[in-house]
């Protein structure tokens, strides 16, 4: 030790000023949120002490640390196919939707579409579901309703229909005692949570008791996961990149855009037909499976809703007398007095049976 020569004192070199922006308004907020890309690329948009923290950076390689190891090819290449993903060409092509439905210039795609868009193709429509009943809207909906109208309106009929089938199908086992085998909750990343179960829930009764039986924190993360599926789904610029468009302009009703190479980490399946059966589908039988499944989904909402009303005490002919576990709590209620934890719950329950119903 006595025969190393001694070190050269460190240069600390003088770090750039900092400049202090003014707070960004609402506009540049909500373009660095709908445009990441933007915000991680663009040297504007880099918060200022980044360049300290680079020049650091740098100073501690020369001074303290061998210089280091090349980056590994796999990783380069992964690094790569990010900056060039579905994810940031989704951000971009999000924030020019934005900038052009605020220029007004946005277009609504009904001029060239070829979907449904009069009363006269919602005649058709009907006549090709059900030959016998024919069409029939005693309210009027479609006698005067717009394009935009008449594909809200079919895209509703068709996603609420494939809820029901799920939902259908789940009361139905749920109701029998079919349950996952394994937990749902329990001691994860440190954190001591009592151990539940999934035979724990079906314990609970019936669908509806089996759902309030759920922690809170497994409620709230089924919504917020259904909330990113809707908000998803509603995306124009997402299905643009799947050769669709929104069906309020000239879209397809129905139609779920993919998640494949958008997201910022890898998505196996899609939420619409994950494994691919309809791609393999003749133009023919692909539309006659697109009205079969319209109609499945009309009698299941009209099954799904005979089962909670009979679970509710109410005469439903061909499903009271079946069994069904009463539910004595509130069916519309998504939380109950278990889940005060979140905000605004405890108000909401205590006017729980207080409607009169």
């Amino acid at each position: 030790a006595s025969c190393r020569r001694p070190s050269a004192p460190r240069r600390t070199p003088a770090l750039p000023a900092i400049r202090h922006r003014p707070f960004p308004n609402t506009q540049d907020m909500l373009a660095m949120l709908v445009t990441p890309s933007a915000a991680f690329r663009s040297p504007g948009a880099i918060p200022h002490h980044a360049a300290a923290v680079r020049r650091v950076s740098s100073v501690m390689q020369e001074d303290d640390a061998p210089a280091p190891a090349p980056m590994p090819a796999a990783k380069k290449s992964m690094e790569m196919d990010y900056e060039s993903s579905g994810f940031i060409k989704l951000s971009e092509a999000a924030r020019t939707k934005l900038d052009q439905f605020s220029e007004g210039t946005l277009d609504n795609g009904w001029a060239t579409s070829t979907e449904i868009s009069d009363k006269a193709g919602m005649i058709a429509l009907a006549e090709k579901l059900n030959p016998t009943i024919g069409f029939w809207d005693p309210l009027g909906i479609v006698d005067d309703a717009s394009p935009e109208t008449i594909g809200w309106f079919r895209h509703a009929e068709i996603k609420h229909g494939r809820v029901a089938m799920a939902g259908f199908v789940g009361y139905c086992l749920q109701s029998n005692g079919v349950h996952f085998p394994w937990g749902i909750q329990g001691q994860f990343a440190g954190y001591d949570l009592p151990a539940v179960s999934f035979g724990d829930i079906a314990a609970a009764g019936g669908p509806a008791d089996q759902w309030d039986a759920l922690p809170t924190a497994g409620k709230a993360q089924i919504l917020l996961v259904i909330g990113f599926l809707e908000m998803y789904g509603e995306t124009s610029a997402a299905l643009e990149m799947d050769g669709q468009k929104h069906y309020v302009r000239g879209g397809k009703p129905g139609y779920y855009p993919s998640f494949q190479g958008r997201m910022p980490h890898p998505v196996p399946l899609d939420l619409w037909d994950p494994f691919g059966f309809t791609k393999q589908m003749a133009p023919e039988r692909k539309e006659k499976a697109l009205l079969a499944e319209i109609n499945n989904g009309r009698l299941a909402m009209i099954g799904l809703f005979g089962l909670i009303s009979a679970s509710k005490g109410l005469i439903v002919p061909g499903l009271d007398t079946l069994g069904i576990a009463p539910y004595a709590g509130e069916v519309m209620a998504p939380f109950t007095a278990g889940d005060t934890a979140l905000p605004f719950v405890a108000d909401m329950a205590a006017k729980i049976g207080t409607y009169g119903y």
